[in-house]
């Protein structure tokens, strides 16, 4: 897939949030986050500290070689981390691939508060602004109704596809997953 490369990392405002670089700072409250049982829900494990972390490097790396990624969140009045949300590109074993995923993973407290719709939103501007993906998809465990009412509000459709996911073990109930997707064409339409 052939995108253009952004030359700096991108930092993307909202009316409330920031889209931005991974800090040091973060890491904690985003272990805090992937050791929450709440937020995991609808994945195969909690993740430990050294996983949390190695996540962190892993999102601040694609971001600080490529520009874009699964950016770090953070309200702008109080600064306070969020968690992340951004793009990424799907992993080859998935029945879709390749192709361009829009992903979010908030704390729990700042569920509620439309804040994974809009950083959401200006995901997929930056995806199809100034990337130019023709399309872009996002999946989830079919159980999964916050996050799939999430895809909708941001204007995806589900495609009446479900898929297993080979990262999930066979015998877990969070092996269905569902797909959801938004072409250019869509988005711009929904955006006009």
């Amino acid at each position: 897939m052939n995108v253009a490369q952004v030359v700096k990392p991108a930092e993307i405002d909202t009316a409330r949030l920031r889209l931005r670089q991974w800090r040091a700072a973060d890491r904690e409250p985003f272990a805090a986050l992937n050791a929450d049982p709440t937020v995991m829900e609808f994945f195969p494990a909690l993740l430990s500290r050294a996983e949390s972390d190695a996540l962190a490097s892993r999102c601040e790396g694609l971001i600080a070689e490529r520009g874009w990624g699964l950016w770090a969140v953070e309200t702008k009045n109080g600064r306070e981390f969020l968690g992340f949300v951004g793009l990424h590109r799907t992993a080859p074993e998935l029945p879709f691939s390749p192709g361009i995923e829009i992903s979010w993973r908030l704390a729990a407290r700042h569920w509620g508060n439309g804040y994974a719709t809009e950083a959401a939103c200006a995901g997929l501007r930056v995806g199809f602004t100034q990337l130019h993906f023709p399309e872009i998809v996002a999946f989830t465990a079919v159980d999964n109704s916050r996050s799939c009412a999430v895809m909708v509000r941001i204007g995806m459709r589900h495609t009446g596809e479900s898929f297993e996911h080979p990262k999930v073990p066979v015998s877990s109930p969070l092996r269905t997953h569902c797909l959801y997707h938004i072409t250019r064409e869509q988005w711009e339409a929904n955006d006009a």
